[in-house]
């Protein structure tokens, strides 16, 4: 493997001088992200859930597959890409991903429309909950039917179930959605915990499956239990805490290389724990490594901030490419490059980068090059999102990905808009504002509410009157923090 080596030849001063302002990052949500998602073909339901598929354009994808668009039609016929369209299907997963970046766009912006749209999600979510077995995953568009074989469930896919009301519990402290998610989180951890075998399962545990998948793992803490585990009261927070560090002892002791520095995908033979293989990138690598790392920040245990942050640092030394001012995507099963840009992988790299920049600015080295790649190369400028694909060799989109598909819709994208926007304040050692939509009886202080999966000061928090349609005759907080870390 070659290692890419930055040279840093710039001075702090240039640097933050040169970075992105927070407000780019807010005109990026409203006019690149709100551009594909705030129109009814997003978000008027299909069945009981949002339209998983649209086209590139933004419209509901045609149920006659002749007059689908090109990226659909390449799509279901490349086998690369073919499962990532089941059109007689809407996701679970891809729903609640959605009402996320509802939550997002209200948590930036202040826009009660957005929250509208994100308690819409809710609602749905709800209804999608199977009694005390979890939550379903997908419904059948024709007949409205939800799968109904629990055998077939993965964690991962349960986990990202929650990550829509996760969202909108930690901008609402909502006490009943609250209870919704903890139903579901302690039936993952019933069904899927295997203490026997020391990690979570693919499969619920007694159907005896074999792989060993570390987002089974991951996904736990990213999904939902790192955002919310702050806002959560006694005793439950003490509970997560020792949970989250549960996985985190799991994710290093089991899927962790040693050799490389960087964590296996999956376990279940010797033969996909090498390079190349699938979850083996640099994006899952660095979203597992600063996700412990944030770990360590929320328990205050230094072990876990240690073992992460350095190689955070190799990481993104080995995945920059110098010449383009990009990130690659992993290494190839023969130790080169794949240069090419995968929208969820740049996304986690660079926020990987702003979390270290927090305190050492010098890391927008990279991030004064890449951040720039993402908005010039990665944003559909004509209507909206980022691509799913861009190839190395032209910087051009790669079509048979379409933009909203199965495993593709808007987390990402949204969260890099606030991490972006968040950490450019701290870099410019400027105030950066986040809204909240709490009960009115709460007594909102520090104590209770911090930026999102972040700490900060909290210099004015202004009520701005009750918000419409919402149970606990919420107010709207704007909450101004500075010293993001």
């Amino acid at each position: 493997m070659s290692t890419a080596i930055l040279e840093r030849t710039e001075s702090v001063e240039e640097l933050v001088n040169k970075a992105l302002s927070p407000h780019v990052w807010k005109d990026h949500l409203e006019k690149d992200l709100m551009k594909f998602w705030n129109k009814p073909d997003a978000y008027d339901l299909d069945g009981a859930l949002f339209p998983t598929y649209r086209t590139n354009k933004g419209e509901k994808l045609p149920a006659n597959k002749e007059e689908w668009p090109e990226e659909f039609k390449a799509a279901a016929a490349d086998p690369d890409t073919v499962g990532l369209v089941e059109p007689e299907y809407n996701f679970v997963r891809a729903h609640s991903r959605q009402t996320y970046a509802y939550g997002i766009a209200f948590h930036m912006t202040g826009n009660t429309h957005y929250l509208e749209l994100c308690r819409k999600g809710v609602l749905a979510l709800v209804d999608a909950l199977d009694g005390n077995y979890g939550m379903f995953v997908k419904q059948r568009k024709d007949t409205g039917e939800w799968d109904n074989d629990r055998r077939l469930r993965t964690s991962q896919d349960l986990a990202y179930g929650i990550t829509g009301l996760g969202m909108y519990y930690f901008l609402t402290h909502d006490v009943g959605i609250m209870h919704r998610i903890i139903q579901i989180k302690d039936y993952i951890f019933s069904v899927y915990m295997d203490d026997g075998k020391g990690y979570l399962t693919w499969l619920p545990k007694h159907e005896g499956n074999s792989e060993i998948q570390i987002v089974a793992q991951l996904d736990q803490l990213y999904a939902y239990m790192l955002m919310i585990t702050p806002s959560l009261p006694e005793p439950y927070k003490s509970v997560w805490k020792k949970d989250m560090k549960k996985i985190a002892d799991i994710l290093i002791t089991q899927f962790y290389s040693e050799k490389y520095q960087f964590f296996w995908g999956t376990e279940d033979t010797s033969n996909n724990m090498a390079l190349g293989t699938d979850h083996t990138d640099f994006g899952h690598s660095v979203k597992t490594f600063w996700v412990i790392m944030k770990i360590g920040e929320m328990l205050g245990d230094p072990f876990y901030i240690d073992f992460a942050r350095p190689k955070i640092d190799k990481i993104l030394k080995e995945a920059y490419i110098e010449e383009t001012g990009s990130w690659a995507r992993r290494f190839n099963a023969d130790g080169s490059l794949d240069a090419d840009k995968e929208w969820w992988i740049l996304a986690e790299l660079d926020q990987a980068a702003e979390i270290l920049s927090i305190h050492d600015p010098s890391y927008y080295n990279y991030l004064n090059n890449t951040q720039r790649y993402w908005l010039d190369k990665m944003v559909d400028h004509e209507y909206g999102e980022i691509w799913h694909m861009v190839s190395a060799a032209d910087d051009k989109p790669v079509l048979k990905y379409p933009k909203s598909h199965n495993w593709k819709t808007s987390l990402h994208s949204f969260e890099h808009a606030l991490f972006s926007y968040m950490t450019a304040a701290r870099v410019k050692g400027e105030t950066f504002d986040l809204y909240y939509a709490l009960p009115e009886w709460e007594r909102v202080s520090h104590r209770t509410v911090s930026p999102y999966m972040f700490f900060g000061n909290v210099v004015s928090i202004t009520r701005d009157g009750s918000v419409r349609n919402m149970p606990d005759g919420n107010m709207l907080y704007r909450i101004s923090f500075n010293g993001l870390h």
